[in-house]
């Protein structure tokens, strides 16, 4: 999972809007539970309706990134939101395995916008790649859903780890959070932490060769089933390191596509409503598109905060010095761990977070 922790109430006018598409949406996904669409996650036959006025006049072609994360999404993808809001626009759903995936996507020109990684997001901007992509949403804010798992039962805290090895996939949001924590407890030189994927994480806690991992579902859950938690991605963001899942787009289909963007936004909004307020519902679509039974689903949605549109417009994120902050001290982390050849100008990552569309949004 490549890839910071918040809910006032919906600004009037964005209600009006909304309400209509509620009922409908709420009956649409209750019919999905008995219909068996678990077997496969492009097999919706339902008829959600836009959640705002569609808007034919928009023919945009998105080439749209996706993960298998449990966010609103997920809940856009299964519910066809923005091809109900858009109905003319070329819309295309690519499957991303990493944030990794779509920054490379991004640098060869076959992706105009997609889930990826606070991390991953920042390695982008920076040198060598420097790529030129903004910020556009924040999917989720990265809380128990990463978390450090420990193996022996007498472990309690960070500090009883000394001498023992971690292992954590480096350059990823976990990596970010871990050596967070270590910093805070003076452990740096004390643990020793190796780079592994997840995959790999697994096969070498059954073979005894590590102490710990921090790293996220499904590998999580099954280091849970012999292990336990100690700290999470949340305990990392109160040291001021958060990490996101974020959305992010090449500048130039920002610039060229303000419309659809705007279009974008709202369905994303409503997304992430669906998620807080009807958790239930859009456990379904969660369940469909990750392929897990329900119940699971709606485990998985704990370990995550989904800020609302006026959230994402407040001082805290888009609409103040928050995002941009956030970016610079994990590109500082990047550059200390040699994952990036250098800083990039602080005008790069105060640049990066783009919230015109979630302004106007917002209004």
């Amino acid at each position: 999972m490549t890839s910071i922790s918040v809910l006032p109430t919906h600004r009037r006018s964005l209600a009006l809007r909304l309400a209509a598409a509620t009922v409908g949406l709420t009956l649409a996904l209750s019919g999905c539970v008995s219909s068996g669409r678990t077997s496969h996650p492009d097999n919706f036959a339902g008829d959600v309706a836009c959640p705002v006025d569609p808007d034919p006049s928009i023919t945009t072609t998105a080439r749209v990134g996706w993960q298998a994360i449990p966010n609103g999404d997920l809940v856009v993808k299964d519910l066809e939101l923005l091809e109900a809001c858009m109905p003319e626009a070329n819309i295309s759903w690519i499957k991303m395995n990493s944030g990794g995936d779509a920054i490379q996507a991004f640098g060869s020109e076959s992706l105009d916008i997609s889930q990826v990684g606070s991390s991953p997001a920042v390695k982008s901007a920076s040198p060598p790649l420097s790529k030129d992509i903004k910020v556009v949403w924040i999917s989720d804010v990265i809380e128990d859903a990463e978390s450090l798992i420990v193996k022996d039962p007498s472990v309690e805290k960070l500090s009883d780890l000394k001498g023992k090895t971690i292992a954590v996939p480096f350059g990823s949001t976990a990596h970010y959070s871990l050596l967070t924590a270590l910093s805070e407890e003076g452990l740096t030189n004390d643990v020793r932490v190796i780079n592994l994927a997840t995959d790999a994480i697994l096969a070498a806690w059954q073979r005894d060769e590590i102490d710990a991992a921090w790293v996220w579902e499904p590998t999580l859950s099954q280091l849970v089933e012999s292990g336990h938690p100690i700290l999470s991605s949340k305990d990392s963001a109160g040291l001021g390191a958060p990490t996101f899942d974020l959305v992010s787009a090449t500048t130039s289909f920002v610039e060229e596509n303000p419309d659809f963007l705007r279009m974008w936004t709202l369905v994303q909004a409503e997304g992430s409503r669906i998620l807080t307020e009807e958790p239930e519902s859009a456990a379904v679509s969660i369940s469909v598109q990750l392929g897990v039974p329900v119940e699971d689903a709606q485990k998985l949605l704990d370990g995550y905060r989904y800020p609302t549109l006026e959230e994402q417009a407040g001082p805290d994120y888009f609409g103040g010095d928050g995002l941009a902050e956030a970016f610079s001290g994990t590109a500082e982390f990047l550059e200390q761990q040699r994952e990036i050849d250098a800083l990039a100008p602080a005008s790069v990552y105060s640049e990066m977070p783009y919230g015109d569309a979630i302004e106007e949004a917002a209004k």
